[in-house]
């Protein structure tokens, strides 16, 4: 098993068909901007009805419910709806389907003041499946999709139907940190670039300090959060801010290198364990045009995965799942790990920005997985795919084994960007954008003649 001292290639995590599409475009499609008057999603964990249903566990509310791994689907015959109740009149401005596999080709999107007489504000009948952002303009309490041709044999299925809009009311602004500059009018890119097999360097971080506190999710309140194991700067606490961490120090390979990287503490019944030396944190293209890749704005910070997820859930993001010895793939830790083997995990990152927010209140939907490789409508910056890529030194019977926050699949982690702005620049320039595949120093053994992105010192040339 190969341990986070030695490099191995890397690779963009890449999901299988239309289903996995949607549901990596479902994770985390942000709220519309604060900025636009009150526009504001208004479907989420409202009731919703349906025409029919397949099972009972495809019922209507879960295509209003956030969550990105559950869905509606109806039964096999046309025409079918789904009809959320927005609770009050609201001007309805855009509306968001996200398709499994079984789309509608042809349908309409149609509001009502009473659940009974219906206007349609969008029609179609060429319907591409996937994730379908609408523009539309109509007033309503009630919002159905209204589907009159299904693309294949099967029924009607979306991950989630999302509608936006303005109520009256103001939405919410604890929470957001507006991005100074924002960045807007970015088209997402479909350039195909010359084949590079890597795009991506690397952040050798070592293990810092461990610590009941998240200045993310618990910015301020220290002692409220479950134990994490922080890497990279030596200062991070409930209190970090971007001002805080520039100040301080680092474990990393670049010392220009000042984020916070954190995730939960692993344990062996009491017993801590701690990763061993640097632990790799790639740095890498998650979309197919990597010269269309940027740094991370200052101060930018997410959170990865979630402590309640599902096992289903943490696979989505994981490359590999939690591994050792020849196992793989798996979502909870292995009943047993080899001796000579160490316990691995690599969990890759969003890399879509949105380009308003360096935070949002739920720390993540300001971010976004691409879908097929090119950032979606609603997270048009393509940013670098973190992956942490962490060894840990336990093996034999793994039952006493746990995290902080749970089971193997509540594996979480937590970036807060306090790079040197030029240090970061290069390195993505040199590496990312040319399509190499560099250590911590942005040098490319296969490639020596294109030079290294730092110094030996691992900083940027004077």
């Amino acid at each position: 098993m190969t341990t986070s001292g030695q490099h191995r290639p890397s690779r963009v995590l890449v999901r299988r068909g239309v289903l996995a599409a949607a549901l990596v475009a479902s994770l985390l499609v942000a709220p519309a901007p604060a900025a636009q008057a009150a526009t504001q999603l208004l479907s989420q964990g409202k009731p919703a009805t349906a025409s029919s249903v397949e099972n009972g566990g495809t019922v209507a509310t879960a295509a209003v419910d956030g969550n990105p791994t559950t869905r509606w689907s109806s039964q096999w015959a046309d025409p079918q709806w789904l009809r959320v109740d927005l609770g009050t009149s609201a001007a309805i401005s855009q509306v968001v389907l996200q398709w499994e596999s079984a789309y509608a080709k042809s349908f309409q999107i149609q509001v009502s003041a009473d659940g009974n007489n219906w206007t349609s504000i969008y029609s179609t009948t060429t319907g591409p499946g996937g994730t379908q952002t609408l523009n539309v303009s109509g007033t309503g309490r009630y919002v159905r999709v209204y589907g009159t041709q299904r693309a294949n044999g099967y029924g009607y299925s979306l991950f989630e139907f999302q509608v936006y809009g303005d109520n009256g009311t103001t939405p919410p602004t604890s929470g957001y940190v507006l991005a100074n500059p924002q960045v807007t009018g970015v088209t997402p890119s479909t350039y195909n670039p010359p084949h590079a097999y890597f795009h991506e360097f690397q952040a050798n971080c070592a293990f810092s300090h461990d610590k009941p506190d998240d200045p993310i999710v618990f910015a301020g309140l220290p002692g409220a959060s479950h134990m994490h194991t922080f890497m990279g700067n030596r200062t991070t606490n409930a209190n970090s801010t971007t001002a805080s961490l520039q100040a301080g120090t680092s474990t990393c390979t670049a010392p220009d290198d000042k984020s916070g990287y954190w995730m939960p503490t692993m344990y062996n019944g009491n017993t801590v364990i701690t990763p061993v030396g640097p632990q790799v944190i790639y740095y890498k293209t998650g979309v197919n045009d990597y010269t269309s890749v940027r740094p991370f704005p200052v101060g930018l910070r997410f959170v990865v995965g979630s402590p309640s997820a599902t096992a289903d859930q943490f696979l989505y993001g994981s490359v590999e799942g939690w591994e050792c010895g020849e196992s793989f793939h798996n979502s909870d830790f292995p009943a047993n790990c080899p001796g000579y083997s160490q316990l691995n995990v690599r969990y890759q990152a969003p890399s879509c920005w949105n380009g308003l927010y360096l935070d949002t209140p739920d720390h993540k939907s300001h971010m976004a997985y691409p879908v097929n490789l090119v950032c979606p409508a609603s997270h048009t910056i393509a940013l670098p795919m973190i992956e942490f890529k962490m060894a840990f030194p336990v093996n034999g019977n793994m039952s006493q084994v746990r995290l902080s926050s749970g089971r193997g699949y509540s594996f979480h982690y937590d970036f807060f960007n306090a790079w040197d702005p030029a240090t970061q620049a290069a390195l993505i320039t040199h590496c990312i954008n040319g399509g190499l595949q560099c250590n911590a120093r942005g040098y490319d053994e296969t490639q020596p003649g294109r030079g290294a992105a730092l110094g030996t010192n691992y900083r940027l040339p004077a």
